[in-house]
């Protein structure tokens, strides 16, 4: 029997795409949260048993989102519209992880609410949050978008999760304006709008960083890390020291040097300095390939579907995990400021990684509801010319 991929149907290949990268993930956790002891044999520790629990729930929570229909999300506005209640979540949770003695404050930041068991955090309800209403409003269109004050009320609930979200995670923040920007062209939306709204945009970020010093240090460190090795420059020192020692082979699966206390955030931002570390080259190709590999089921999609929603509504979802990988996968290399983005999927994570297979869910839907669906991956049909219509 043939294997080939091209009788793979794209639901398929994207739960197989969500489960490798998942499973990665706990794999890779585990080794990045490994002590020093005097036994060399694996043995689970607490931090790689909570990942892959919380893999579980967010595989299981792909599943169902994945059998929901995305269809009812595409309403005509109403009070109880599903995207205005998700906005309103967003809104609320963001505003109230900065209430005092709400919101949990872990390493001088305050990003997190208590959930029981758990803890969630706002700044991923609010990036989805930011997606869905998007590929609502730019396809519903339930104002003129070809005036100015149609875009701009558009962007008025982003702005309002943007101000919240940007107080508690810089990152975060900047990843939504620019997956803002790429569905706002993607959606038709003129370009010059978008040319008399960026730079304005550009010049609030710019004043945000630069006003306070700390923060202007953070942002410009890469350019010469070794400026200040004990200090900001840290992480990223130890960060390249993880690509150096690992070379084309790597030191082995369990192996690594750098995070057994020398590497920061070994378990999160920079788990992909421990990925290749420990598998070498192997595992940057490996990685980059799933993601790649993510790409080009959003890419099919768009290609075969007919509905602009699902359309626009595919192309914000790969956006979002494409972009958030590329970032984190500069930054572990030193290639741009450090931002505090996990490699999603992969890192190490509770509320985000859940919400993230949730909005992947989502795609697994578009998928189901294709009518190309069943056809070979491989479409022949012409690429439209627009993502929505």
């Amino acid at each position: 029997m043939d294997f080939s991929i091209y009788h793979l149907r794209l639901r398929d290949l994207l739960t197989l795409i969500v489960l490798a990268l998942l499973a990665f993930g706990c794999i890779m956790v585990q080794s990045a949260s490994m002590a020093v002891t005097g036994d060399s044999a694996w043995h689970l520790n607490s931090l790689g048993t909570k990942h892959a629990e919380f893999a579980v729930v967010a595989f299981l929570t792909y599943l169902v989102v994945g059998h929901l229909d995305y269809r009812k999300l595409n309403r005509p506005l109403s009070i109880l519209h599903p995207v205005v209640a998700i906005v309103l979540v967003a809104l609320f949770t963001c505003a109230a992880v900065l209430v005092p003695h709400v919101g949990i404050t872990v390493n001088g930041a305050r990003r997190w609410l208590p959930l029981g068991v758990a803890q969630l955090q706002p700044s991923e309800l609010g990036k989805w949050a930011v997606v869905i209403f998007l590929a609502w409003f730019l396809t519903r269109r339930p104002v003129n978008l070809d005036k100015f004050t149609g875009l701009l009320l558009s962007l008025v609930p982003i702005i309002l999760i943007c101000l919240l979200i940007v107080i508690q995670d810089f990152g975060t923040a900047a990843l939504i304006g620019v997956c803002t920007l790429c569905m706002l062209i993607a959606g038709r939306a003129k370009l010059w709008h978008l040319a008399v709204i960026i730079p304005p945009g550009l010049a609030v970020a710019f004043w945000f960083v630069r006003h306070k010093e700390y923060r202007w240090k953070r942002m410009t460190a890469f350019l010469n890390p070794w400026a200040s090795p004990q200090g900001e420059g840290y992480h990223m020192i130890q960060s390249l020291l993880s690509f150096s020692t690992g070379g084309l082979t790597g030191r082995g699966l369990g192996n690594g040097i750098q995070k057994l206390g020398y590497l920061p955030e070994d378990t999160t931002d920079f788990i992909f300095a421990v990925i290749c570390e420990e598998l070498g080259l192997f595992g940057a190709i490996l990685t980059a390939g799933l993601y790649l590999a993510l790409i080009y089921v959003v890419w099919q999609v768009i290609r075969s579907h007919k509905d602009p929603f699902a359309k626009l509504l595919a192309f914000g979802i790969g956006a979002m995990v494409g972009l958030q990988a590329m970032i984190n996968l500069a930054v572990a290399t030193v290639s741009v400021p450090t931002k505090g983005l996990s490699l999603p999927l992969i890192s190490a994570g509770g509320s985000g990684l859940v919400i993230t297979c949730a909005a992947l869910g989502l795609l697994l839907s578009i998928t189901r509801h294709t009518q190309e669906d069943e056809l070979p991956l491989a479409s022949s049909s012409p690429l439209m010319p627009q993502l929505a219509s």
